[in-house]
């Protein structure tokens, strides 16, 4: 039979190159077809297909061209010519063998690239992510079930598409791996993500900045922590604002996010809430640069600390992985009817059970139960008596509560974690809007309230209901004078 190639081809170590780069190919081709045919491509398609098999071909390919070359050494050495194993088909053993062989091949290959989808398949999905291989990350996987972001891959935010940022998180996750493995990762992981991939190619491919504009009502339900449980009711006007000048004025929250701004500041912290310094150039190309006159650094010293942009993760920085505070938890399931208001000190009593330092999630849906029961039992038994079915659900609603924001293997807790969207718990927008930091024309960043929302109505269960479409002036739910003027809702709320 004429032999196709020149002699040197037809070795054994050519011809296993030969085959990996020719099952590598036909992988290439099977999974181009498949993302050609996806509604959604996911950012491992292409890695695989674009980045790892490609490697995988050449290698194939490099093996090849060595068995060439290793024959050809061979027969100018004087070694006689390497000769493969003879085929007679007319053989009846020879076709036996050869058509299992051929089958076996053939079946081989079609499991190993389905094998190969089915392995890739699971290494986007969300439970090898939150589950199979990391988990440490329970406390942010459970967070993720139950936010906004549920339908949205992990890979989508933290990988996206493009072989670049595939590369930079699986050279950061060799070391996580390694972490894992030998009990070397800190507790609770810290935050945030230093090489988390920009806004702009991640939350920006669905929130469309120019589209922000407008203002949102935003009805809120608090209950104070007596034994009546006080019901009070605040009904905000949020002044969403945008960066569509054709929508009308760009101001509000968002005038922050309008392209033709930029807002970049130098942070003192590894989280980001200590901001001595904000540079703001405007769309006319003005820069106004604001410093904090409680900040003891120099103008050399600032220059020295790495500034940032301002995107959208910079307010937005728990878009996902929220641990809500223990009170606002509370609230909701109270305005919801999930736990009976007429329950006496069920918030506080509530807050109270959540709070305690538990060292084991166990432990602490026990003592939940236990303590909640016990209080009803001891100060209040009537109330034990007729409501035992009402105080069963509480704790329930406590109890789950506690399951999606508190681990204590991991040492997460809401406090753990700043959330700079308002300012109740957390410092948030009065990391810049505090009134203090002033420019050198005398310009200062103003901590009114009014400047992101306007309070349409306020009324507590006291007080008769205080409305007006200009705004009312805020008043505080407990008496505590003008305090609330001077010092930040977090300094007395992180505390609950």
């Amino acid at each position: 039979m004429k032999r196709i190639f020149p002699a040197s081809f037809y070795n054994p170590v050519t011809l296993v190159g030969a085959a990996i780069a020719a099952v590598s190919l036909g992988l290439i081709a099977f999974l181009m077809v498949i993302e050609s045919f996806a509604e959604n491509p996911k950012p491992y398609m292409g890695i695989v297909a674009f980045v790892l098999l490609p490697g995988v071909m050449i290698v194939g390919l490099a093996i090849l061209i060595f068995g060439i070359l290793r024959e050809r050494r061979r027969v100018h050495a004087g070694k006689p010519e390497t000769h493969l194993p003879i085929i007679d088909l007319n053989n009846p053993k020879h076709r036996t063998a050869f058509v299992f062989f051929s089958f076996g091949t053939i079946l081989l290959l079609i499991l190993s690239a389905f094998g190969s989808f089915k392995a890739y398949e699971h290494t986007d999905s969300d439970q090898f992510c939150g589950e199979t291989c990391h988990k440490v990350m329970e406390p942010e996987y459970t967070a993720y079930e139950y936010s906004p972001h549920a339908r949205v891959g992990c890979v989508k935010c933290h990988i996206g598409p493009g072989a670049g940022w595939f590369v930079r998180s699986k050279l950061s996750g060799a070391y996580q791996v390694y972490a894992t493995l030998f009990n070397k990762y800190p507790t609770p992981i810290p935050t945030p993500i230093e090489n988390l991939r920009p806004a702009q190619e991640t939350c920006e491919q669905c929130h469309w900045p120019k589209q922000f504009f407008s203002q949102k009502e935003l009805m809120n339900t608090y209950f104070t922590s007596d034994e009546n449980n006080t019901r009070w009711s605040l009904n905000l006007l949020v002044k969403v604002g945008g960066g569509n000048i054709e929508a009308g004025p760009t101001s509000g929250i968002h005038w922050h996010m309008n392209i033709a701004n930029e807002v970049t500041y130098a942070a003192v912290d590894t989280q980001r809430q200590v901001i001595p310094w904000v540079r703001i150039k405007t769309a006319e190309g003005k820069i106004i640069t604001y410093k904090s006159t409680e900040s003891t650094l120099s103008d050399a010293e600032i220059q020295k600390i790495q500034k940032r942009r301002m995107d959208c993760i910079d307010c937005h920085n728990r878009p996902t992985h929220i641990y809500h505070p223990p009170a606002r938890s509370i609230d909701h399931v109270m305005s919801l009817g999930w736990i009976d208001p007429e329950l006496p000190n069920i918030k506080s009593v509530a807050v109270k059970a959540l709070e305690h330092p538990y060292t084991t999630k166990p432990a602490a849906l026990d003592s939940i139960k236990q303590e909640i029961g016990e209080f009803y039992r001891s100060n209040h038994p009537d109330v034990a008596a007729k409501k035992s079915a009402q105080i069963d659900r509480a704790i329930a609603e406590v109890q789950k509560i506690y399951s999606r924001n508190y681990f204590p293997e991991m040492h997460v807790s809401w406090k753990k974690f700043n959330d700079n969207i308002g300012h109740m718990y957390y410092p948030g927008c009065f990391r810049c809007h505090d009134g203090k930091h002033v420019s050198e024309e005398g310009k200062v960043l103003s901590r009114d309230c009014n400047v992101c929302h306007t309070i349409l109505a306020q009324q507590t269960e006291k007080d008769d209901l205080r409305i007006s479409l200009q705004g009312v002036e805020y008043k505080h739910p407990v008496d505590i004078g003008d305090a609330w003027k001077e010092m930040n809702c977090s300094d007395c709320h992180n505390s609950q």
